[in-house]
């Protein structure tokens, strides 16, 4: 799924869109942050989440296990490279993160209850035309699929037996699977208790949890950096050097670190893949190019400087060429360099907050991908299958969850960009209206 053709689509065609808008997102950051602040909330506005919410919402499903655990496995199967690559997809997606999340205002589109709702399958479907339904179809079936919550659920279960589970003899090596139940039927249960009060509850839930995850986290790898401060442009260099000849990758395969780079980058930004826009879609807003301005902001935070600092994290404390270790379990091992016992559980606290805050917004995700492929009317059903999968993740296969997911996050990418491209010149008119106006009033 992630050969060239895909590679070119997703990289290719943001990198179409920074050029096509000569940069024009890229000049209004700080207008996108003043949003954010609430300045421009109107509450007589179509939709219903605020701005800061949308944009939590949107960064819990990317700000979780993908930075930490999606940069780790990233740095493990392509090398340091890799992460060069991810900061790619970031740059581009910044332009791409603003067309799309830009049309999902613009083309909202009713459910079958009379509900406005955004996302890639209503921007097709009201921006293109009913004739192209098939590929909104296409969308919201791999959104299906690629929105469960087992990669989570599963770090999640991972974390918890090596910092809690091993110490406590609570599960051993070879007898962990009880352990690892209970661990995903509680998850299940704390999940059910915030999705039962549907988007807006999950809204306010994240709203809290994700600015506070984010600066522990952050202060955790910024202790860590502090401390190995003369290492730090070695690892840059690393990066560089890595990212053009694939030398700590077995073979030398340089497609292998970009592809890796690229398909990693969009599981931790999701820029392209079109999951964040149903977040962004359902801001309160009647202002489509204020959303995209928000949504631009996300693989700034969550590529650029969350999965930046994860990659030093392993790279100056060595732990990804001295540990067999993949996943968060090699994040966790770098981290315990520093703080020794302490950093695992540290970390493990990160994880829970982050890995439910994701589930939280991947079953929204799912709902609604699931009620526009069947009813909106049924789409409650999924409550108890997504609970279901929950438990199911929590004793699954780790390579096989993930690759199957990174899958689905390369076939939610054609519909999204197919819709985003071809819909660019109305969303750049759209753009230089607002920003017109916007310069006016100044």
């Amino acid at each position: 799924m992630w050969g060239l053709p895909l590679i070119v689509l997703l990289v290719g065609g943001g990198l179409f869109l920074l050029v096509y808008s000569r940069a024009l997102p890229y000049r209004h950051f700080a207008h996108g942050f003043a949003i954010l602040t609430g300045r421009y909330d109107n509450h007589s506005d179509q939709g219903t989440l605020s701005h800061f919410q949308a944009l939590t919402t949107a960064l819990s499903g990317t700000l979780g296990l993908g930075n930490i655990a999606g940069v780790a496995l990233a740095i493990t199967a392509g090398g340091p490279g890799a992460v060069f690559w991810m900061w790619l997809t970031a740059i581009v997606g910044i332009a791409t993160k603003f067309f799309t999340a830009t049309a999902a205002v613009m083309y909202r589109g009713y459910d079958s209850q009379g509900t406005l709702q955004g996302g890639p399958m209503y921007v097709i479907r009201e921006g293109l035309g009913k004739h192209w339904l098939p590929l909104a179809l296409f969308f919201a079936f791999a959104g299906l699929c690629g929105t469960q919550p087992v990669f989570q659920i599963n770090q999640l279960v991972a974390m918890l037996r090596g910092s809690v589970a091993y110490p406590l003899e609570l599960a051993t090596e070879q007898s962990h699977f009880g352990f690892d139940l209970t661990v995903g039927i509680i998850s299940a249960l704390l999940v059910l208790s915030v999705i039962s009060g549907s988007l807006s509850r999950v809204g306010k839930v994240t709203a809290r949890l994700v600015p506070a995850m984010v600066v522990g986290y952050m202060l955790m790898t910024l202790g860590i950096l502090a401390t190995h401060l003369s290492e730090i442009p070695a690892a840059f260099g690393l990066i560089f050097h890595d990212a053009f000849t694939g030398q700590a990758v077995a073979g030398g395969a340089l497609g292998t670190v970009i592809q890796v780079g690229v398909s990693r980058g969009a599981f931790s930004n999701e820029a392209g893949i079109g999951t964040e826009s149903m977040a962004h879609g359902a801001a309160k807003t009647n202002e489509p190019v204020r959303e995209g301005l928000v949504a631009m902001t996300g693989p700034v935070i969550d590529t650029l400087i969350v999965c930046t600092c994860t990659a030093l994290v392993i790279l100056i404390t060595g732990v990804w060429q001295s540990t067999e270790a993949d996943g968060v379990a090699l994040t966790a091992n770098a981290f315990s360099t520093t703080y020794g016992n302490w950093g695992p559980l540290l970390l493990t606290v990160m994880v829970i907050f982050l890995s439910l805050s994701t589930i939280l917004t991947f079953w929204y995700y799912g709902s609604k991908c699931l009620g526009f492929l069947i009813g909106a009317q049924h789409q409650h059903h999924y409550v108890w299958v997504y609970c279901l999968l929950i438990v199911a993740g929590s004793v699954g296969s780790i390579s096989v969850i993930f690759n199957f997911l990174i899958g689905m996050y390369a076939a939610m990418a054609i519909p999204t960009m197919l819709s985003a491209l071809i819909l660019a010149p109305r969303i750049m008119r759209a753009a230089r209206v607002y920003f017109s106006a916007f310069d006016s009033q100044r």
